[in-house]
């Protein structure tokens, strides 16, 4: 089929700020809706339209263009980008694996495995990705205490870091008795669909014992 005038003059137009940008020159808009006679949105559409073909054809694992505005040179230009960037493969891979160990709670996992998706799968192929977890992701079965960790786990990791001390109540099983404890994280450890701490006990620092973070 056959481009219309008008879709002629905006496939020149694109071709045309694409070139410019790609010899390294900046892009201003007011200079560009004067030269091809259109208003300043119609060249932020080109803008648009460049930048997401460069997002949507990058290399996922070396550099990628990408437009930005440089306020400095009051316009549009190019700019280079060296990043490493998970491979569809790579992403299915890692959603499996979450699914599969059972760690959060459904809201938590679904939250999680969208923004992976999201931030590390081109917008080309989300939807593809999305799609072969779908029925795992809908099925999944969140472990009976249901409780959010997510948090928790980042304090104890910056306790951990920081080499402080924290102080814990838990329920302990064989008197059925709460306990209070001061404890000095040393480790976080996962193993069959629960995360560990490992610690310093305030009262025997010679001595390492480990607590479920299940409670």
């Amino acid at each position: 089929m056959n481009e219309s005038p008008m879709e002629k003059d905006k496939t020149n137009r694109v071709l045309a700020i694409y070139t410019k940008l790609m010899n390294g020159a900046v892009v201003n808009k007011a200079e560009e809706a004067a030269r091809f006679q259109v208003n300043e949105r119609s060249i932020q559409r080109d803008i648009d339209d460049i930048r997401n073909f460069l997002e949507e054809t990058d290399d996922p694992v070396s550099a990628y263009n990408t437009v930005i505005y440089d306020r400095t040179a009051k316009g549009y230009r190019l700019e280079y980008i060296y990043r490493m960037k998970l491979s569809n493969s790579e992403v299915l891979a890692i959603c499996k694996i979450l699914l599969d160990s059972r760690a959060f709670t459904k809201k938590e996992m679904t939250d999680i495995l969208k923004r992976l998706i999201e931030c590390c799968v081109p917008k080309s192929n989300q939807k593809l990705v999305s799609d072969l977890i779908r029925n795992e992701e809908f099925h999944y079965i969140e472990l009976r205490h249901k409780t959010k960790f997510i948090e928790t786990l980042w304090a104890v990791g910056n306790a951990i870091h920081e080499s402080r001390w924290i102080e814990i109540d838990y329920h302990r099983q064989k008197d059925q008795k709460t306990v209070h404890r001061r404890l000095k994280p040393v480790a976080i450890m996962f193993s069959e669909f629960y995360f560990y701490m490992a610690a310093f006990i305030e009262d025997d620092c010679n001595c390492v014992q480990s607590y479920s973070g299940r409670a």
